[in-house]
């Protein structure tokens, strides 16, 4: 239902499919970073795709997995949107004293993607990025980009962190972020975050800058609800909402909302699935062609409140209602 430009996150491995990165001739160099696309050639040269070399997903066996990795963060809903579905936004973070004191002035956040896929990365400026959409290699998703924001801290200003294989045991970004933080997500119409000013790109990174921009999928957050995303892919709009409840809650709920013909968003829209990313439910739906995001959101804050009564019922569900959430359950999709 989406173009991502994401690829899941693990340790790279020496094959002659996915070459080592370190390994002569394939070496990328940090001082000068390319912007590029997972569909664009590899910067190592390989001539393959970068998503078939250096942002080919490895695999995970032996690895222990974290099925939901940000639960108990302020802002996990929003981190998976980020992780999963969002081209271009950031969350600005306030990171325990301990660390932030490697950063005095500067700005720590999470972002969709960095140049490369990279995991972290310090712009000139010193402010610090972490990366969502990478190769994710421990099995926890919290630890790994935790381990990558640590390794930007101490970096240089203008240094990106490169893949390093699989983190030693450490903290999660649970355990270096101020426990009462506030998240909030900043959009953007293009991947320009990435660095300080047009003039520090050569004109090949323009140009890939240029690309990123030009295929990325209009996105907006809504404002009326958490965690709720519009976007227009081709001349569909969708609505993209990813929920905190346990699974089997919400599958119950969207069981009793769609037998009572009530888990739509108003005239001409539909509930066609729901993805399972990160431990969570994205329930999509379809809306009126040319629809913008101000048009929904009146729709998803009644909807909200329908879901939550659905919630809070204890009664057992009836057939109709068993039926409808077998139906739910066949339209899921498993992203993480």
């Amino acid at each position: 239902m989406s173009k991502k430009s994401s690829s899941k996150k693990s340790q790279l491995k020496k094959s002659p499919r996915n070459p080592d990165p370190s390994s002569e001739g394939a070496a990328l160099s940090g001082q000068d970073v390319p912007v590029v696309g997972m569909r664009e050639p590899c910067p190592c040269g390989s001539g393959r795709r970068y998503k078939a070399c250096h942002g080919r997903a490895a695999s995970h066996a032996g690895q222990t997995l974290v099925a939901r990795p940000f639960e108990g963060l302020s802002g996990e809903c929003d981190i998976v949107a980020m992780r999963e579905l969002v081209p271009a936004a950031t969350i600005e973070l306030n990171v325990l004293p301990e660390y932030s004191v490697r950063i005095a002035g500067k700005t720590v956040a999470l972002a969709t993607v960095l140049p490369l896929a990279w995991p972290a990365l310090r712009r000139l400026d010193g402010n610090v990025f972490a990366g969502l959409q990478v190769n994710a290699g421990s099995g926890d998703a919290s630890r790994d980009v935790a381990a990558a924001l640590l390794r930007a801290l101490d970096a240089e200003p203008g240094t990106p962190i490169a893949p390093a294989g699989l983190p030693d045991p450490g903290p999660r970004l649970q355990d270096i972020i101020e426990p009462s933080t506030s998240m909030h997500v900043t959009m953007y119409d293009g991947f320009d975050f990435w660095v300080d000013g047009a003039d520090e790109l050569n004109a090949e990174q323009t140009e890939s800058l240029e690309r990123a921009n030009a295929n990325l999928i209009p996105t907006k957050r809504l404002s009326s609800v958490d965690a709720a995303y519009w976007c227009r892919i081709g001349d569909k709009t969708h609505l993209r909402w990813v929920l905190p409840y346990a699974e089997d809650d919400a599958l119950d709920a969207f069981a009793r909302l769609h037998a009572a013909h009530a888990d739509g968003l108003g005239d001409n829209t539909r509930y066609i699935g729901s993805f399972r990313a990160n431990g969570l439910l994205v329930p999509v739906w379809d809306l009126r062609a040319g629809s913008d995001a101000d048009d929904v959101e009146e729709a998803a804050a009644a909807y909200l409140k329908r879901l939550e009564e659905a919630l809070a019922e204890v009664a057992p569900l009836t057939d109709e209602q068993r039926r409808a959430r077998a139906g739910v359950v066949n339209r899921q999709v498993t992203l993480r």
